[in-house]
């Protein structure tokens, strides 16, 4: 199952072997909207340095890249991560890596984090990980925007539970600002205290 470490990796590679882009980034309305919903709650329209983990074949990525001056998209698997540089050759301040999240993790400070359908994939202790980083690595005052289809997976923590779980253990650095709750999924925007 995709949400076990042990086997994510090879699922993701899988999944992708099978079709670049499976979750139909370019055509599924469902996607469309939810990619504009996300975009239009940011609360700013310039960032410094963002981080955007599990950030497949960048589609998500190329539209947040004009708003921030240096943004990392992360993927666990190299095809879509090799999409994802295609997705944003135009813009040299984006770089991609592929890295297993919160198992590896990137370094510098963010004043952005995206997590658009990336935590029901993990574990709840994966998800404190995650949390804790988010506590190091995010400003004060930046924004950790939670992304999150509220329909049945087939991973162990749904949607809703994972988001509540991360938010939960991200508690002593966060706060929740907003809330915006759709038919098929939710944004919880989070901004991290000063001190």
């Amino acid at each position: 199952m995709s949400d076990q470490p042990a086997g994510r990796g090879a699922y993701f590679d899988t999944l992708y072997d099978g079709n670049i882009d499976p979750w139909q980034y370019h055509s599924c309305d469902y996607e469309i909207a939810k990619r504009a919903d996300t975009l239009a709650l940011l609360p700013r329209e310039h960032y410094a340095r963002g981080c955007e983990i599990g950030c497949s074949i960048g589609v998500l990525t190329a539209e947040l890249a004009p708003r921030c001056d240096a943004l990392i998209g992360i993927d666990i698997a190299e095809a879509a991560a090799a999409a994802a540089r295609v997705a944003v050759a135009a813009f040299p301040q984006v770089e991609i890596r592929v890295m297993h999240v919160p198992h590896a993790l990137p370094g510098g400070s963010f004043d952005l984090l995206m997590l658009s359908e990336v935590l029901y994939f993990l574990t709840a202790a994966e998800l404190a990980d995650l949390a804790a980083f988010a506590g190091l690595q995010v400003v004060a005052g930046g924004d950790v925007m939670i992304v999150s289809y509220d329909g049945e997976t087939l991973t162990t923590l749904n949607g809703r539970a994972s988001t509540d779980v991360f938010a939960a253990a991200a508690a002593p650095w966060f706060d929740t600002v907003d809330e915006t709750a759709r038919p098929e999924y939710h944004v919880r925007r989070l901004r991290r205290r000063d001190g």
